[in-house]
């Protein structure tokens, strides 16, 4: 179990970027939802040991994460955001190379555990490969190969599927569902259908603050039968967005579809819509 309590963060900027967060994270996916800005790499570098908090604790099991910092890193994995690569460097000597900096000295275990880590990121018949002649999808993937090294209790991705084409996005997301399976992963994106589709539980965070938590399907059974769309013109948009609770708006075949959330038949042409976890999210950030 992760125990979050209290955290909160202020940059010497004055922004406040964590306002007293508090979240208990069990194993399996766990999405992290929320615009750019609204803190989420924050509070990720946080639990990666990377920065401190202000106040507030993080406990990982028994460890104490900013009291045993070495202790969390040694049962961590961790792909940011960014991460740079040596380009002249193939996928298999920099695995090497992270595997003997976190502790793995024997080289036939090390030969093995190397193997088995670039078969699972299908990323074996590219080993000898130069790593800046990977694509952004193959860089995505050796970055989780390297989270997996040791056999990390907590793996923290952020932002992995930004940048990456369909294709890409579902071989990377399909490898954090067989990988969520028995540990905890923290999954931190702005992209919507990427908790939709991996998580059993998630916050959404906003201006430093978690302002909605649970499971994904029931938190969009929440609003069943609450939302209503009609198209309208650009122009319109505002004056509906002044008289009804609007969610968001979407631009459609050259007008705006706009939704509404409303426990009753709005009347005015509006039609009922299947609410989805998209609608959760527009409805809760800031």
């Amino acid at each position: 179990m992760l125990q979050i309590s209290g955290l909160s963060k202020t940059y010497p900027n004055g922004v406040q970027a964590l306002k007293d967060i508090n979240l208990n994270i069990s194993n399996g996916m766990f999405g992290l939802l929320g615009p750019n800005g609204a803190g989420k790499s924050t509070l990720m570098r946080t639990i990666a040991t990377l920065q401190d908090a202000d106040t507030g604790s993080i406990l990982f099991g028994d460890i104490d994460v900013f009291k045993q910092k070495q202790e969390l890193r040694q049962v961590l994995g961790y792909l940011p955001q960014e991460f740079g690569v040596y380009p002249k460097v193939s996928a298999e000597e920099m695995l090497h190379y992270i595997a003997r900096l976190k502790g793995i000295a024997d080289p036939k275990e090390r030969k093995e555990l190397v193997k088995a880590l670039l078969e699972q990121v299908n990323l074996y018949n590219h080993r000898s490969k130069s790593l800046g002649g990977y694509s952004g999808g193959m860089k995505q993937r050796f970055g989780i190969a390297q989270a997996l090294i040791g056999n990390p209790k907590l793996i923290i991705v952020d932002e992995p599927t930004a940048g990456l084409d369909p294709a890409e996005r579902l071989r990377f997301n399909n490898l954090l569902s067989e990988i969520g399976e028995n540990i905890i992963v923290i999954l931190s994106t702005h992209i919507v259908d990427d908790v939709s589709e991996l998580c059993n539980d998630m916050a959404i965070i906003s201006g430093g603050k978690v302002v909605q938590r649970g499971n994904p399907d029931e938190l969009v059974l929440g609003l069943e039968n609450k939302i209503w769309t009609k198209r309208v013109k650009k122009e319109e948009v505002a004056k509906y967005q002044a008289e009804y609770k609007m969610v968001t708006a979407k631009l459609s075949g050259g007008s705006m579809m706009v939704y509404i959330n409303s426990d009753t038949d709005p009347g005015n042409g509006f039609k009922s819509e299947k609410a989805t976890l998209e609608e959760i999210y527009f409805s809760n950030i800031i």
